[in-house]
């Protein structure tokens, strides 16, 4: 038979004139006189202002709505009056059901011309289904019925049908589908009942009944019970007699309820009245049966259709052994590894159950089939779920079928025979739901924020309540969509069935759609080979991939601005308002034109160092002549101007001009701590993230990072393996030259940095910090030239590769740079020299200058914006002054202004974040205050308070530096002296003071940690008798901290992260941001879960809220950009203090619910500690508490830890301040205190 004599459907098929017409049936012909509505489509080409519809105010409504709407019911009449089923007798249907199914009946419906009556529940008020009827009712009054209890209401649903003038009642799946009453009651009321008779429901829907059935007709069933059974005893003795495994059905409904495997006689007891209490529940019998259970079974089962006239055809069979808890997840049509003769039999049993009860409509028989045959289970006398397998695979419409059988019609009437239905290819179906696999399929509910679904050729969805607004309640069924797909091949629907998942995009809700797609990308499923247990038995399927929802998660961020304005911390001022991305100059090469830097750039220093290794790299630049530089604008320089708050977007813009123009630079320096810290800390940013990205685009320049020692990049010692870690990812990520440096100067320290490097095969750049003034040992007798010499030395012998000389604060003065420069160049002839300072003072360039005359290899320099005061010296000053001498850079000047000018523009963009350090202040040589801590220190100050005292900020530095013992001062030691200044400050404590009262102040816990020795030994050692005051029984060490620290596990660490963010979801780097930063990295992930990758946003709105119209451009990866308009800002909801923001993204509608922040609760008034009351302990200083040491009613010593306080990432230990027992703990975790605020009473013991 070729394609011709096969319509494509059951409509089509009893649409042709060859079909019987309802005079052959004694049914009168319908009117064919009805008015057409007379319709200008011209009023459709001119937009419906508000103004077009003001005019027509006194218009006839109908015209209105003729000329301003789509003539949806022009259409209708169509279908209705061409008809073949439409009479006076069957012309309005009920459909008594809800969401996909009821959409599902709807749609054939009205291709049949029916109307459609729609039923509801209250809660169910929202859904779908309710509007795309012709007519729709709620069941009954709110609270008569539970949500489900009202598609249960038979007499409600009837007096619905009877009062609405239907004439059939579609029950769809579940609820009334299989109840024999039900249908018993609909044709008494003389409705059509679309489905089997009743005496049908009673005899296959019941499956002991069935059972019996199907023995009557000689089709093998499983062994089971020869009835139903409510008692125990029962179950006890077929399991005597069978033996284990069992499984016991209620004997009543289906979908998995009342269901239960037992494989042993230990669980019989509990499985059986579990079984029996949910069959009660869900189906209001509790009667069960038992039979043998089948291990790793198929389910396969045969769609039938028979009209009650002795005609029964099969459409042949589906596969849906891909079950969860006997509920079908997957369903494949027809079933792709079943033996020809085993289908045939299967096939024909199916038939002979249904003859044999004379069945009409719809049906499915179902089979279980394992090895040694197949056994009849059961027939569901409804439509199926999965039924659009079978439309795809047969080009039939069942629910098309149905209505017409229903409607009287006979297959011989249809012209639809068994030798007529063929099989096309194969589909599939995938139940989308809104349920989290990974916690056990548990439903999830909310509003749908986005919905996009997939389409094109062979793919299609049967849904009811997927589109964006949509509101999951937990009232119902968790199905959201039902994707069929459907190919030539098993494998063809297989692939396509794959890809519309992936091209699925649904928010707001969780769904299993990365479950399905790891299900049919299991070989296994690929096989065709899957079980009834496949899914419990595979823990694989589990393994969670995340789907990423970027553009939900940016516009959630970009909705957070317009609400809440930049929330990013350490803003001295607004943002400026109305800038724009800066613009990137086009630079040009030495004979005038234009660069293309989207080329390769030219060779640098780093392929040097990957052909020929750290050794050769740094003979290399020793030999080479004239002073190289590296440029600190993507580390120091930011760190020391702007907070260390340039974002990876900004460097990333400039990037490609940075590959050519620099190209003859030695590095770029990229890591240090603060900005390893404050990427994930304050930007939200990962800084591993950050460091591929430019590696990417800068592939030429090698890139240098600070280590810390033993420290890593973080603010104390950690065990040996973390180091050894960090710097193997860090080198296999991209960085190249390590400038290992201890903030003591402390040798221990510096060699395990040094070896850690060494085993990463990364460059070792040994560095000693500068402090004092060898040129005046007088001031500073402890770093003298031969303390640096000696230094030195201790450092060549470990066969470093180059020295650093790090001048954190900027001492360096020119004399004391030829005095240090020269005297290590004369005694280390073929030792590469890189030096660092900071210009503070203003002396950099001049210092620079003396340092590259006096033999220095390597100078640090910042682009001209990014320069000067506390920043590093001015690159285009220093490459100017030594252009054309034997010194010179080989870095054109013209180069460096092109990307000043970028820079420039840059700087603007952070002003907010610039503490307005305006001019040099050589009062460093004073203070001695790093560089970087300077704006840093400025900043906090002005944060807790202390802007008006700076100076006197300052003066505290000096004073706690020789507190200390004159330390050299580079972060973690400067932040030991920063914290020990700002707690002096807060407490108008002098020196004197701190000396005398010591053994009772409560000290920053950074200054505690110090003299414990967890930094390591200072030059010198420490002041015993201070020491001894400050950390009074807590623990000193005087080795190495780290030699004595355990290994780090971060095996463990890994599975407590993966336990909290999710399985997969922890890269090898992302232990390392861990245990670096513990408390950092957690709220990163709580950031990043809520935002995204917020990198991505361009600064101008990352800093400032969105106007409303404007429309920004999102690049999430190449080739992938969004377009995001904001349209507009909604009214306070005052009950939740929510706010949505109303987005378009690529033209599609968005919104965002965001929480207003201003809208706070009444603020309480702490209660303030007494200093006149000694049993009243008082915050130190402002900050949050992050730690609560005691309880009431602990006993403490005077000294001991009470809490932990932190401000601006300065923890204090606030310790009691006398022996007794703790009366009243004003203070919880998280809590927000003022200086001065109650933390706690204590009762003299």
């Amino acid at each position: 038979m070729s394609d011709s004599d096969f319509p494509s459907d059951a409509i089509a098929s009893i649409s042709t004139s060859a079909m019987p017409s309802k005079q052959h049936r004694g049914e009168e012909p319908p009117s064919m006189s009805f008015d057409y509505l007379k319709y200008s489509f011209k009023s459709l080409s001119r937009p419906a202002s508000h103004e077009n519809l003001a005019s027509l105010a006194s218009s006839n409504a109908a015209d209105v709505e003729r000329r301003f709407h789509m003539p949806n019911e022009e259409g209708l009449l169509h279908l209705k009056n061409t008809s073949p089923v439409v009479s006076k007798k069957f012309h309005k249907v009920l459909i008594a059901n809800r969401g996909e199914i009821a959409m599902r009946i709807m749609r054939t419906a009205h291709e049949l011309g029916l109307k459609t009556v729609a039923i509801y529940a209250y809660e169910d008020r929202l859904s779908m289904h309710r509007y795309k009827a012709d007519e729709s009712y709620q069941i009954a009054p709110e609270g008569k019925h539970t949500p489900v209890g009202a598609y249960l209401a038979q007499d409600d649903i009837i007096d619905i049908a009877l009062k609405r003038n239907c004439d059939a009642v579609h029950p769809g799946y579940g609820f009334l589908s299989e109840n024999a009453d039900f249908a018993r009651k609909i044709e008494a009321a003389g409705l059509n009942w679309v489905g089997p008779r009743p005496e049908t429901i009673d005899a296959l829907g019941d499956k002991v009944k069935a059972r019996a059935v199907a023995n009557e007709c000689n089709v093998p069933v499983v062994p089971g019970t020869d009835g139903p059974i409510d008692q125990l005893a029962d179950a006890r003795a077929f399991c005597d007699s069978h033996g284990f495994p069992v499984i016991i059905k209620a004997a009543m409904g289906g979908g998995g309820r009342g269901m239960r495997v037992v494989r042993n006689a230990d669980e019989l007891d509990s499985a059986f009245e579990r079984a029996r209490s949910e069959a009660l529940s869900a189906f209001g019998d509790g009667t069960v049966f038992i039979e043998r259970f089948l291990d790793r079974p198929k389910h396969i089962e045969v769609q039938l259709l028979g009209d009650g006239k002795d005609n029964v055809i099969h459409l042949f069979e589906r596969d849906c052994s891909v079950q969860r808890r006997h509920q079908k997840v997957v369903e494949i049509a027809p079933a792709p590894t079943l033996d020809v003769a085993l289908r045939d039999a299967i096939l024909a049993d199916a038939v002979k159950i249904a003859r044999h009860v004379n069945y009409r409509n719809a049906g499915t028989a179902e089979f279980l089939v394992d090895d040694r045959g197949h056994y009849f289970i059961e027939i569901n006398p409804r439509i199926q779920v999965e039924h659009t397998v079978t439309e795809e695979v047969t080009g039939l419409d069942l629910i098309s079928l149905q209505l017409h059988i229903a409607a009287g019609w006979s297959l011989p009437d249809l012209h639809i025979s068994q030798e007529r239905i063929q099989l096309r290819g194969f589909a599939i179906q995938c139940r989308v739901t809104t349920e989290d696999p990974s916690q056990g399929f548990q439903p999830d509910i909310g509003k749908i924020e986005v919905y996009r679904s997939p389409g094109g050729n062979g793919v299609r969805l049967d849904g009811g309540s997927g589109f964006t607004g949509s509101i999951i309640t937990p009232h119902y069924d968790s199905l959201l969509v039902k994707l069929t797909c459907s190919g030539a091949t098993f494998e063809k629907a297989r692939r396509r069935t794959l890809a519309s998942l992936v091209e699925f995009r649904i928010s707001g809700v969780k769904t299993n759609m990365w479950f399905l797609q790891r299900l049919l990308s299991d070989d296994t499923f690929i096989k065709g080979d899957c079980w009834t247990t496949f899914i419990d038995d595979t823990p694989q399927l589990f393994a969670v991939t995340k789907f990423r929802n970027r553009a939900a998660k940016l516009l959630t961020y970009l909705g957070d601005v317009v609400v809440n304005g930049c929330r990013i911390q350490g803003q001295v001022t607004a943002p400026l308002h109305g800038l724009q991305e800066p613009t990137i100059s086009p630079l040009l090469s030495p004979q005038g034109h234009v660069v293309d830097i989207t080329t390769k750039p030219p060779p640098g220093w780093r392929d040097i160092l990957l052909s020929s290794g750290p050794v050769a790299f740094a003979q290399a630049v020793r030999q080479h002549k004239g002073v190289l530089i590296m440029d600190t604008t993507w580390r120091d320089a930011h760190q020391s101007l702007l907070a260390t708050r340039l974002r990876t977007h900004d460097m990333e813009r400039i990037a490609p001009t940075t590959a050519h123009a620099l190209s003859n630079a030695f590095a770029l320096e990229m890591w240090g701590g603060a900005t390893f810290d404050v990427a994930m800390r304050f930007l939200h940013e990962d800084p591993w993230d950050r460091l591929d990205r430019l590696r990417r685009l800068v592939p030429n320049i090698p890139f240098q990072m600070l280590l810390r020692g033993a420290n890593a990049v973080g603010y104390t010692s950690y065990p040996d393996n973390v180091v050894y870690e960090f710097c193997k990812q860090a080198r296999s990520h991209g960085v190249d030259v390590f400038r290992v440096f201890d903030s003591l100067n402390y040798v221990e320290n510096l060699k395990l940095g040094i070896d850690a490097v060494r085993q990463a095969n990364g460059v070792i750049e040994a560095t000693i910090c500068y402090t004092g003034d060898v040129s005046n040992p007088s001031k500073h007798p402890k770093y003298t030239l031969e303390y640096y010499l000696d230094l030195v030395d201790e450092l060549v012998a470990l066969n470093i590769h180059i020295l650093g000389i790090k001048d954190m604060a900027g001492l360096l003065k020119p004399r004391a740079a030829r005095m240090l420069v020269g005297a290590i160049r004369a005694r280390h002839p073929s030792l590469p020299i890189h030096v660092h300072t900071h210009d503070t003072a203003g002396a950099g360039v001049a210092a620079m200058i003396a340092c590259a005359e006096a033999g220095a290899d390597i100078i640090d320099l910042a682009i001209d914006s990014m320069s000067g005061v506390t920043s590093q010296p001015c690159m285009g000053a220093f490459v100017s002054a030594l252009e054309g001498t034997e010194y010179d850079t080989g870095i054109s000047s013209e180069a460096i202004q092109s990307l000043n000018a970028y820079w420039e523009q840059t700087r603007l963009l952070y002003a907010c974040f610039d503490p307005g350090v305006k001019a040099s202040d050589t009062s460093v040589y004073q203070h001695e205050m790093p560089g970087g801590q300077y704006t840093n220190l400025l900043f906090q100050a002005q944060s807790l308070g202390l802007g008006s005292r700076w100076k006197d900020v300052k003066s505290a530095y000096a004073e706690a530096n020789r507190i200390c013992g004159d330390l050299v001062k580079v972060t973690p030691s400067s932040k030991v002296v920063g914290d020990f200044a700002q707690f002096m400050v807060s407490n108008h404590l002098t020196a004197d003071e701190v000396t005398e009262r010591a053994a009772t102040l409560s000290f920053p816990k950074s200054v505690v940690e110090f003299f414990q020795g967890y930094l390591g030994q200072p030059v010198g050692g420490f002041p015993e008798a201070l020491r001894a005051a400050i950390i009074r029984d807590a623990p000193r060490i005087d080795s190495r901290p780290g030699a004595t620290m355990p290994a780090f596990d971060f095996a463990q660490l890994r599975r407590d992260l993966e336990d909290k963010w999710g399985p997969g979801s922890i890269r090898d780097v992302d232990l390392l941001s861990a245990a670096l930063y513990p408390a950092v990295f957690d709220d990163f992930q709580s950031q990043r879960q809520q935002f995204g990758n917020v990198s991505l946003i361009p600064t101008p709105l990352f800093l400032s809220p969105l106007v409303v119209g404007q429309e920004i451009q999102v690049q999430l990866e190449v080739g992938k950009t969004l377009i995001i308009r904001y349209i507009a800002l909604g009214p306070l909801q005052t009950e939740t203090a929510k706010r949505e923001v109303y987005f378009e993204i690529n033209g599609e509608p968005r919104i965002v619910t965001i929480t207003d922040q201003s809208i706070q609760p009444e603020a309480k008034t702490r209660p303030r500690a007494d200093p006149a009351q000694k049993n009243q302990l008082g915050a130190p200083m402002s900050g949050a508490v992050v730690e609560i040491k005691v309880a009431v009613g602990d006993q403490v010593k005077a000294g001991q830890a009470i809490c932990v306080l932190s401000a601006m990432k300065m923890e204090t230990v606030v310790g009691a301040p006398a022996d007794g027992v703790i009366e009243s703990l004003d203070i919880a975790l998280k809590d927000n205190l003022g200086a001065g605020d109650l933390i706690c009473s204590i009762k003299s013991a």
